[in-house]
């Protein structure tokens, strides 16, 4: 079958072999698709494996033609189904100390280590297993795959994806995002706003310090005025339980300004964040945070009047919130046995399925986000068989006898 060039299990551990999905998910990780770089030596691969079980593919890309994401169908040509989503992307390795290497699969104590086996190839690799049946099962509905880049970046590369399903006519019913949740049923996870503040003073010697403007005590002020804020959502907005965290949260990630020791620093810009529950409108939190830059220069203008501090948004992608009754909630769990579900701490493109195309979602898939983004990344072996077991069932719903 396709994927059959991946090396045996047994012959790099000298312990059992690698199951289907484990081959594949081995030649997956072997692709380095950090987020930065490019992934369509992996998309290629995908590409050639659906093309020889009769599945043709769609491919979007960025504008430079590095990055693509890559769509496809199998079954009857009718709308509905399911929808099979996963990126493709990892974050980078820089400055962690790895035991194992990263973009080389390794066996140890039934886990399954490197770059993406949890973050999210795993799943990848568990679908791309199950199609061999699925090509040749008489469908009832069909299955849609919808893998994406630079997901790792904020959502980015799915919106492309997103821009090309608006205008088909045969939209899957429902969606599940593999994305790791130990297989347990995810209807929600937050929003997120990304967002650059710049704060602009006047330069001055350091030595006359009172004939400039501070951009960092600008940045200090606006700092500040982000925790008010944050105090304020998190005192008298509702909660939402359901989440460890159960209120919108601001968060500054990172700061930089001034050019020298003995200089009055003329700019200052850092980087913050709003992750709002479905509850909170992101825009209202992002306006009082603009207020407060208002409010912070209008005190300096009469002496300085090219005092200014702006607010950027450069990425952002919506709150998942799926009602615990809809279909595909009710389906996922029948096929997990269990009446149970959560709600995600990290955000995914489920939020954009259902926002943009209002596609019912759901994220559920193998391993767990312990595990993600960390050095000597794994996936437990009984994860992705839990995984396997899963779609197996619901390829099964989906076809005939």
């Amino acid at each position: 079958m396709p994927g059959s060039d991946c090396a045996q299990g047994s012959a790099k551990t000298g312990l059992m072999s690698y199951t289907s999905t484990e081959k594949i998910l081995e030649k997956l990780i072997s692709f380095p698709t950090v987020s930065r770089d490019s992934n369509l030596e992996l998309i290629a691969y995908i590409e050639r494996y659906l093309s020889d079980l009769g599945i043709s593919s769609i491919l979007t890309k960025n504008d430079e033609n590095t990055k693509a994401n890559l769509y496809a169908k199998l079954g009857p040509d009718i709308s509905g189904g399911v929808m099979l989503s996963g990126h493709t992307d990892v974050v980078p390795i820089d400055g962690q100390n790895w035991n194992v290497e990263p973009f080389s699969m390794s066996l140890a104590e039934r886990k399954l280590f490197g770059r993406g086996t949890t973050d999210m190839k795993g799943f990848i690799a568990s679908v791309l297993a199950m199609l061999p049946k699925a090509a040749s099962a008489s469908l009832t509905q069909p299955i849609h795959l919808a893998f994406s880049y630079d997901e790792e970046i904020g959502c980015v590369g799915v919106k492309r994806m997103i821009d090309m399903l608006q205008s088909a006519e045969d939209r899957p019913a429902f969606c599940i995002v593999g994305e790791p949740t130990e297989m347990k049923v995810g209807i929600g996870h937050k929003g997120k706003v990304g967002a650059i503040c710049r704060c602009h003073g006047v330069e001055a010697h350091s030595a006359l310090a009172d004939k400039g403007l501070n951009a960092i005590y600008l940045a200090t002020e606006m700092i500040e005025a982000i925790r008010e804020i944050q105090e304020e959502v998190k005192q008298q907005s509702e909660h939402d339980f359901q989440y460890s965290v159960p209120y919108s949260t601001l968060h500054v990630g990172t700061i930089e300004g001034g050019t020298a020791l003995n200089i009055v620093p003329k700019d200052c810009h850092f980087k913050f964040e709003i992750r709002n529950t479905s509850i909170d409108d992101p825009q209202s939190i992002l306006d009082k945070v603009v207020q407060a830059a208002r409010k912070v220069t209008e005190d300096y203008k009469k002496d300085f009047p090219n005092a200014d501090v702006d607010i950027e948004v450069f990425n952002q992608y919506p709150a998942l919130d799926t009602s615990a009754e809809e279909k595909v909630v009710i389906l996922v769990q029948d096929l997990m046995e269990t009446d149970e579900f959560i709600k995600l701490a990290f955000g995914t493109e489920g939020g954009l399925f259902q926002e943009k195309l209002n596609i019912p979602t759901v994220i559920c898939g193998p391993g767990s986000m312990d595990q993600g983004h960390k050095p000597d990344e794994y996936i437990h072996r009984s994860e992705l068989a839990r995984c396997d077991h899963f779609l197996e069932k619901l390829l099964s719903k989906i076809s005939k006898p």
